[in-house]
């Protein structure tokens, strides 16, 4: 796995730190264009003094710049940087630009070294470990993409202190999910302080890094990390990618909540647990589209496998399991999850 360290000021540090790491030469900063204008110039100041010849480029924010035309701007930016494989990608900002950023950095010249800096609670919590790339097409999200590990993460949780509250929210699905998943503890603590976020963090980075570490190519263990993103990323999908992400989880959780006690897998208690933790996290805990749509935008899931899918159930708040199932009982349980 790789190197992920946590700290408050890693930011202004990432120059030093990366040197530690021996790396040189240059240093191809990407990000979105509202956290570069927070976090660019400390971030480009820090690597300049660290020695690196540094280049930037910034798209607009959001889920609906992680495309093809976005991935190929990217290119040849790296391109007109002179970018080769001895020089690094960094990757500053949220899910969208780690996602979009790790892509890049995968395919140019067949692999560059890559850096993480994530820079909101989910990105923190999730998308910035264990080394899933993507960009989304209008079929579906995250449908283009590579396993493609970063030679290194850094977590400022300083950096959360800018975010608007709705995104913090958004990246609370992904802390419950870590919970719900295997850590009633975690959990419990949910919503947390401003002074627990250092260690609910170094929490659900430790919980996936044990997850990827025993299955890193998404065939076995790790297909527990979606749970909610089966049915989420169907009505992601819906709205456009204009629905934030953690409230697509949510939503998907409350639905695979609902379903899970619908066919008696899950207690009432257990699920009113899970819905009234989503709810008291600021997440919505009804689905945004009709059954039907999702069932029909779930078509394109990049999960599903010879004439089937896996979902993951839950039996009990820590206890997720996975099972294979048909298409035709996926479709029972997204109908058992819309009928409580």
């Amino acid at each position: 796995m790789n190197d992920i360290r946590i700290a408050r000021g890693l930011l202004k540090a990432a120059g030093e730190t990366m040197r530690e790491k021996c790396l040189k030469g240059k240093a191809a900063i990407i990000s979105d264009e509202t956290v570069y204008a927070l976090y660019g110039c400390a971030l480009r100041d820090s690597l300049a003094q660290a020695g690196f010849d540094v280049s930037a480029h910034a798209f607009p924010p959001g889920e609906a710049s992680k495309t093809m035309a976005t991935y190929g701007d990217i290119l040849r930016f790296l391109s007109g940087s002179g970018i080769t494989r001895s020089d690094t990608v960094v990757a500053l900002g949220g899910g969208v630009v780690g996602d979009i950023a790790g892509f890049a950095a995968a395919t140019w010249l067949r692999g560059v070294k890559l850096v993480q800096i994530p820079t909101t609670l989910l990105a923190m919590v999730d998308s910035s470990v264990g080394g899933k790339t993507a960009i989304d097409l209008p079929e579906g999200k995250n449908l283009v993409g590579a396993f493609y590990q970063p030679h290194l993460v850094l977590i400022d949780p300083g950096t959360l202190q800018t975010l608007p509250p709705s995104v913090r929210t958004d990246g609370m699905a992904e802390v419950i999910k870590y919970g719900a998943l295997c850590d009633k503890e975690l959990f419990d603590q949910l919503p947390f302080e401003e002074t627990a976020a250092d260690s609910v963090i170094a929490r659900c980075v430790a919980i996936k890094q044990d997850i990827v570490g025993q299955d890193e190519r998404d065939f076995g263990v790790r297909q527990l990390l979606n749970f909610g993103h089966t049915f989420g990323h169907a009505m992601e999908k819906l709205s456009g990618y204009t629905l934030p992400h953690g409230q697509a989880v949510a939503m998907g959780m409350a639905l695979m909540a609902r379903a899970c006690a619908k066919e008696g897998l899950l207690d009432d208690e257990a699920c009113r647990q899970l819905i009234d933790k989503i709810a008291a996290c600021g997440l919505p805990t009804q689905p945004a589209y009709p059954e039907e749509a999702v069932w029909q935008a779930m078509g394109q899931d990049k999960k599903r496998m010879d004439g089937g899918i896996t979902l993951v159930l839950i039996k009990g708040i820590g206890q997720c399991y996975l099972e294979k199932v048909s298409m035709d009982r996926a479709r029972d349980m997204l109908r058992a999850g819309y009928s409580l």
